[in-house]
């Protein structure tokens, strides 16, 4: 287990795709201590209505992923298409071309990773304003990102991803998730993950995104 200092942790957890181990299990044990640490987050109200659907059935995993190739048939698309237009800037068209191959990687490779994750909150946002909108996400979210970190402490790796949202309603069939209830959030595919540690990626300095006392 990587001994990692708060900050540490922190700047480290990264989008792991590549990387995951494909050919090595998960314990159960592993994700329930995850899972215990993700529940300590602070959620809106102080309301435990949070959940995580944890699928480690081969098949099931087959037909999740099967589904997540399904709803991102046209992000992967426009991707594409984003790229091959190009943005006039090459090292941002270098770091997207990166991260489509990335996703491209996981897209096909979705089945082979050995526990999905999906974080679930109680109750539907469809039509509401968005104070309760971010209410209930920010219910669900933190948790996840516990769930993220408690991972790489562990060392997993993980990556947040939301694209079979777009068909969210067969996911919920599949996994027998009440969906007229409970949203989900995302699919976290999780692994041990291949190689060394993680170093901090490439962000903006904080002078350029703080405003003090306003924009």
């Amino acid at each position: 287990m990587p001994d990692l200092k708060p900050d540490e942790l922190l700047t480290t957890t990264r989008a792991v795709r590549r990387r995951l181990d494909l050919a090595r299990s998960v314990e159960r044990s592993v994700i329930e201590e995850c899972v215990t640490v993700a529940l300590q987050a602070p959620n809106a109200g102080n309301s435990q209505e949070v959940h995580f659907v944890i699928v480690m059935d081969k098949e099931k995993r087959a037909a999740l992923a099967e589904i997540y190739r399904r709803g991102s048939t046209s992000y992967f698309e426009r991707s594409s298409a984003a790229l091959q237009k190009g943005s006039g800037d090459s090292l941002r068209d270098a770091a997207m071309r990166r991260v489509l191959d990335s996703g491209l990687f996981l897209n096909e490779n979705l089945q082979k990773v050995p526990v999905h994750v999906v974080p679930c909150v109680r109750g539907r946002t469809e039509g509401q304003g968005v104070p309760a909108q971010a209410a209930r996400w920010g219910s669900v979210f933190p948790a996840a990102w516990s769930f993220m970190l408690a991972g790489r402490a562990r060392g997993l790796g993980m990556t947040f991803t939301t694209l079979h949202l777009n068909r969210e309603k067969e996911a919920a069939d599949l996994l027998g998730i009440p969906y007229a209830e409970v949203m989900q959030a995302g699919l976290i595919p999780v692994a041990y993950y291949m190689g060394s540690g993680f170093k901090p990626a490439a962000r903006p300095q904080s002078a350029s995104v703080i405003h003090w006392d306003g924009w």
